[in-house]
């Protein structure tokens, strides 16, 4: 690594501003990592400090850490090619060797049983990046074993070790999708990946260490981090210095990592790791980094991170410099095992446990066994650990400390799910008196901590509430749109969601006369009754005002009856449609949606079960470990109809990572509906907006729509939701906008008419949001239907919609009226209504009486 050393004011200047306590940048923490001598010894002084008052508040004052843990090397098949890596290996090695291409379960559990007895809690599972996508072999085992892919299987291997031994998983399987770590979040207290480097060189320039590996692109790397935050998993990462960065790289990396934190606060640990050369590898001419490049590069890790940071550098690594990485900044010393190698460094065995302590105390620190989670997410609980693992890790944790219990017993525990899901509890009669009596708070009482860090995602909002540049003539595109709007460029509708004045006129007379050709005059409605069956969710969508924790004063869960007796209630009124959406309970098993919609369709077996949005399927899905395909399948066994095509907001992940913390992305949102519609499933489909989006967003949004719809026909209709501003936490933190204007609605509207044009053929407007006389406006600019009179509406209630929670159907028929337009009851699909149920509908004016039946809890 070739460099020009720091100049002496600079190493002066950065040491001073680290002395005060003053934040650096990258340009200062470039220079701080080439201290040496008196220097270094300067600021490891300054970041033990910090280190100091960070244990201080913890609690744990002149606490040093490890983990003790079995590691466990799942496969060493991997498709990356490391320049440096020994731990992967080939085949015909392994056949060779006599291994199999995976370790077997038998071996697997061999290793963890022996670990309890030693009592170790910690299985450290690490294995090469998805080994099936390079390996014919790797495919052939998982398929001859059962498993769709390495994933699979390690889900399944960490469900048997927690219940055969009672070691805790720690899951270091590489580069990992969104989707995958709601399949391992279950499983698994943390997870982990090293970020190694941000140096994009390295891996996109022949010869470079990471050459070659698709999994070691740093922008992959950094979304895994971000999906892990996203997700609420707790997790590991860190540097691996010395293979070829520079000072300013390394600098930028420990940014990066620090952003990540910031955003998400779920970075539980950073590894400071120095780079060994290995025999027979590409790199093992490379000098190993040198014990002042290590020591340097923790004592500016600690500055960067803060006092609350977790540092660890692995002590098998280091020659016995115990002292000095101490007092350089590091408050673990990570998994250390009796038992087992270090299999990524296997020439380099682990310290006994007696040693390290020993050496520890010599630095002033008493050693302390922590779990593979950390401390403060032990105690932060929910949504950082999954209720399915709670037991297994309150069975090993002190619950004053969140550290080990070094006395506990290390057994196996049942891996289920929570008993008796569907108890009624909480706020039940929230559908009537969010009308009456309102909701308790404006906001949740952890509203500075689940949702992330406001002043991060400020930063991460501005680039997208830039204004668009329109390069198109408004009176050009008008003149397309008129004549066919599928001709119309991204430029001119670009130019016509920004329509205003006579333009906009203009543009919603002509929606207005593309929908009267497509679908005709006849304003449609369907008598429907929303059953919001829980509003417990830990997901932390930011402009959520729904959502609550179980302990929050409007906080909810209905029983299986409660849900089918408002099923009945709804159709004894006519209702020809239950709309079921909920929050993500962290106690719902995967199987409970379809005990929904069995209750429904067992109680009422002629009503239509229009249910469960995207990210309910994926959190179904996930939770029982089927694919997508397999649980929707499942679901419409059950007795699902059609899926709400909710949960889309914006399906730009620009947004979508403002506007929530760990919703499904919008690749996966596709993936879902797609597989809904090949399965005969029919959805609506959505769009939020008025938030922190831009016109550019609707545009890409609706094209997104449009390919969908040419592909599947599945979509049913385009709902217009206007962003609620009034509670949602993205508006109170005052990043976000307070809704769309009554131009954005119009112009949305029109678009949406024009560029769904001629594929999805309803464009349905929401009374809900826009009340009465904004849901004619829309009538008269291309939509033509209402939604429902959902009878109950909780979820834009709470958001502070001031338009109530239901409409009856001469409500529905006045809106049409205002419009100057005929109506018609439909059905979910469109179609026909029997003539019993417009009867039914007509005699109750399709709402419930207005003295619900009590349900009791």
């Amino acid at each position: 690594m070739t460099h020009t050393p720091p100049t002496t004011n600079s190493m002066r200047r950065a040491l001073k501003r680290a002395r005060d306590g003053v934040a650096l940048d990258t340009a200062e923490a470039a220079v701080l990592l080439q201290a040496r001598g008196e220097d270094l010894t300067s600021l490891m002084e300054s970041a033990a400090r910090v280190r100091d008052a960070g244990l201080e508040a913890a609690g744990r004052p002149g606490i040093i850490t490890y983990s003790k843990s079995v590691f466990i090397p799942l496969t060493r098949l991997c498709r990356d090619k490391c320049h440096y890596c020994t731990f992967v290996t080939v085949p015909g090695k392994l056949r060779r060797a006599g291994h199999g291409m995976f370790m077997s379960p038998d071996e697997v559990l061999e290793i963890a049983r022996r670990g309890a007895e030693l009592g170790c809690k910690e299985a450290l599972i690490t294995l090469g990046d998805k080994p099936e996508d390079r390996w014919p072999e790797a495919r052939e085992w998982l398929d001859a074993h059962g498993y769709d892919d390495t994933i699979a299987y390690v889900r399944a291997m960490s469900i048997r070790i927690l219940e055969e031994t009672g070691l805790l998983p720690h899951l270091n399987p590489g580069v990992m999708s969104w989707t995958d770590f709601q399949r391992l979040k279950p499983v698994a207290p943390s997870m982990g990946m090293m970020l190694e480097t941000t140096a994009t060189r390295l891996w996109s320039e022949p010869g470079g260490p990471h050459h070659g590996s698709p999994d070691k692109e740093p922008a992959v790397r950094l979304r895994v981090l971000e999906d892990a935050g996203r997700s609420s998993v707790p997790f590991t990462s860190g540097l691996l210095i010395g293979i070829g960065e520079t000072y300013e790289e390394r600098a930028e990396s420990l940014f990066a990592l620090r952003r990540v934190a910031r955003s998400y606060h779920g970075i539980q640990e950073l590894i400071i790791q120095n780079f060994r050369a290995k025999p027979d590898t590409a790199m093992r001419g490379m000098p190993d980094a040198e014990l002042d490049d290590l020591l340097a590069a923790v004592a500016v890790a600690r500055h960067i991170m803060g006092p609350s940071a977790c540092l660890q550098a692995p002590p098998n690594l280091v020659d016995a410099e115990y002292a000095r990485l101490i007092g350089a900044g590091i408050d673990d010393w990570g998994g250390v095992s009796p038992l087992t190698p270090d299999h990524v460094n296997p020439e380099r065995p682990w310290p006994q446990i007696d040693e390290l302590a020993a050496h520890s105390a010599e630095a002033g620190f008493a050693l302390r066994e922590r779990l593979c989670v950390y401390p403060e997410f032990v105690r932060r609980g929910e949504p950082w650990l999954d209720p399915r693992l709670l037991p297994h890790v309150r069975a090993l944790a002190d619950p004053e400390t969140g550290l080990a219990r070094e006395e506990a017993e290390v057994t196996g525990r049942p891996w289920q799910e929570p008993e008796e899901v569907f108890t009624a509890a909480g706020r039940t009669d929230l559908h009537r008196t969010i009308d009456t009596d309102g909701r308790t708070g404006d906001r949740r009482e952890d509203f500075d901590e689940v949702y992330g860090d406001w002043e991060a995602l400020r930063e991460q909002a501005a680039p997208g509430l830039v204004p668009d540049r329109i390069e198109a003539d408004v009176r050009t595109a008008l003149s397309v749109a008129a004549d066919d709007p599928t001709k119309l460029t991204d430029a001119e509708a670009l130019a016509l969601l920004h329509a205003d004045g006579a333009a906009l006129d203009a543009l919603c007379r002509i929606a207005d006369d593309v929908r009267r050709d497509a679908v005709g005059d006849e304003v449609t409605y369907v008598v429907t009754r929303n059953i919001n069956f829980t509003n417990v969710c830990y997901t932390g969508c930011r402009f959520c005002a729904f959502a609550q924790r179980r302990t929050d004063a409007d906080a909810y869960t209905l029983s299986l009856s409660q849900v089918a007796d408002r099923a009945e209630q709804a159709w004894e009124v006519g209702a020809t449609e239950v709309c079921m959406q909920g929050g993500i309970h962290p106690d719902l098993p995967g199987t409970a949606y379809f005990d929904i919609a069995r209750a429904v369709k067992e109680r009422v077996p002629g009503m239509h079960v229009h249910a469960f949005s995207p990210m309910e399927v994926v959190n179904g899905a996930t939770r029982t470990g089927m694919s997508i395909r397999e649980w929707l399948t499942a679901a419409k066994e059950a007795g699902l109809d059609s899926v709400p095509g909710t949960a889309a907001e914006i399906l730009d992940d620009e947004v979508r990572w403002v506007l929530t913390k760990g919703k499904l992305p919008a690749a996966t949102w596709v993936e879902v509906v797609r597989t809904a519609h090949e399965l005969g499933l029919p959805s609506s489909s959505t769009m939020m907006y008025g938030h922190v989006d831009q016109p550019h967003h609707w545009l890409g949004h609706l094209r997104l729509l449009a390919r969908i719809q040419q592909e599947t026909g599945g979509f049913t209709e385009f709902v217009t939701l206007p962003f609620i501003h009034t509670n949602a936490p993205v508006y109170l933190a005052g990043i976000a906008r307070p809704g769309p204007t009554l131009r954005d609605n119009r112009a949305v509207t029109a678009m949406a008419r024009l560029l769904l044009h001629p594929h999805i053929r309803n464009i349905q407007t929401s009374w809900v949001k826009l009340g009465t006389d904004g849901a004619a406006e829309m009538l008269r600019s291309g939509a033509n239907d209402l939604g429902g009179t959902l009878m109950e509406e909780t979820i834009s209630r709470m958001a502070g919609s001031s338009y109530g929670s239901y409409r009856s159907i001469r409500d529905l028929v006045a809106i049409a009226d205002a419009a100057g337009r005929p109506s018609r009851q439909r059905t979910t699909t469109y179609g026909e209504v029997p003539a019993e149920r417009v009867a039914a509908g007509l005699a109750s004016d399709g709402h419930l009486p207005e003295l619900l039946p009590v349900l009791e809890d």
